[in-house]
């Protein structure tokens, strides 16, 4: 079913299409299109991807519902969902069916299916494991680990994935999901699903920038809105207690951000002429010292980002699926605001108003950092819309 909407002045592009596909032979729902109301997915750089797809159902003279009973939707069934513009194709999510609701009001005509899904980590949260990681005499890194769990699930490591911490004796005693989340948390890493890949590894603020989100542009804009909020009252540095070399003292340490710069100004208050801003972790017992650090690194790394931007593209306008975890340029919002942003999340909708990305994005500093020429800042609003369609 195509989805109409309105003409866009200044440059042609093409119509952004939701293409969806189930099943291990990934069939499109070709006959399914007509009844898709509206599809959104979730995605974030620290939880798992998930989305739902809202279908009208009707009932033929024999009884049959056109989505429940078409033999395509099951729990656990693999399920692909796809950006596609023109002949270019950009997967959001690749992952499975985990629910299914029918509801069946007074109205038949009001009979609706909604198909919830998960990206691949859903797999690995099935089977209870108990298992031994490491000996004395032969230790572990997270590097050899993470693969090796991966592998057995069909999943691909990101070829930028970290070696993190050294030396490990673990007892797995949860699900495979569990455990690699908490080697993320005690590395301070992330862990992302997207698409065909496992990424477990730092922030990626330095990986070369995804297409620039262009605000207030003319016919090059791509963004219905963007706000931006800078919130002071973050420390500058986390201490936290770590034992002494000798004796069973210990000693205060003190970590700063390690994070490259995302602008020409730090977004800190070292310059405001107060007492140094720090903040203390919490005491963790029975944690190496290691992963202690990694883990005041990691929080003030995330308290470093305290300039927190919001937005919606048109995604057809915008030609791409923005990804969480990776850099984003933003043009048009000045010179103190404009520059390279982190992409935190990003909510994707198809429906009758088309195809929009909900974003949110962050920041260690200020001062634009984009290469030149992009844009026209001085331009006039865009207007009108383009059309998207399911298939």
């Amino acid at each position: 079913m195509a989805l109409l909407g309105g003409l866009l002045g200044g440059p042609e592009r093409e119509p952004a299409e939701c293409l969806v596909k189930v099943g291990r032979g990934e069939t499109e729902i070709v006959e399914l299109y007509p009844f898709l109301t509206e599809l959104t997915v979730q995605t974030s750089r620290t939880a798992a991807a998930t989305a739902t797809l809202v279908f009208e159902s009707r009932r033929d003279e024999h009884g049959r519902w056109s989505v429940q009973d078409a033999g395509l939707f099951a729990p656990w069934e693999p399920i692909v969902i796809i950006a596609a513009f023109g002949s270019r194709e950009e997967t959001i999510l690749r992952g499975y069916i985990r629910q299914i609701e029918a509801e069946y009001p007074e109205d038949p005509s009001a009979a609706l299916v909604r198909v919830h899904a998960q990206d691949a980590s859903l797999a690995l949260d099935r089977t209870h494991q108990r298992r031994a990681w490491g000996t004395p005499e032969l230790p572990l890194d997270d590097g050899t680990i993470v693969p090796m769990i991966l592998t057995e699930h069909g999943l691909a490591p990101d070829p930028d994935n970290a070696g993190g911490l050294s030396g490990l004796e673990l007892n797995q005693d949860g699900t495979d999901i569990r455990l690699l989340q908490a080697r993320a948390e005690a590395n301070g890493y992330e862990l992302i699903f997207y698409p065909d890949t496992v990424y477990f590894g730092p922030m990626r603020l330095e990986a070369p920038a995804q297409p620039t989100v262009m605000v207030y542009a003319g016919s090059a804009s791509n963004a219905y809105r963007f706000s931006v909020n800078s919130d002071g009252h973050q420390p500058d540095a986390v201490a936290y207690d770590r034992a002494e070399d000798t004796g069973s003292g210990t000693q205060s340490e003190t970590v700063k951000p390690d994070l490259p710069s995302l602008g020409t100004t730090p977004a800190d208050s070292s310059a405001s002429g107060l007492p140094e801003f720090t903040w203390r972790l919490s005491r963790m017992g029975g944690v190496a010292e290691a992963e202690l650090r990694a883990r005041a690194q990691q929080r003030v790394n995330e308290l470093s980002l305290r300039v927190h931007a919001s937005g919606e593209l048109d995604g057809s306008l915008y030609g791409h699926v923005l990804v969480p975890g990776l850099p984003v340029g933003v043009d048009g919002i000045g010179e103190w605001l404009g520059g390279i942003y982190y992409v935190d999340s990003v909510d994707h909708r198809f429906s009758l108003d088309g195809y929009r990305q909900s974003f949110g994005l962050l920041r260690n500093a200020y001062g634009d950092n984009l290469p030149a020429g992009g844009g026209d800042p001085l331009g006039a609003l865009f207007g009108g819309s383009v059309s998207v369609s399911f298939g």
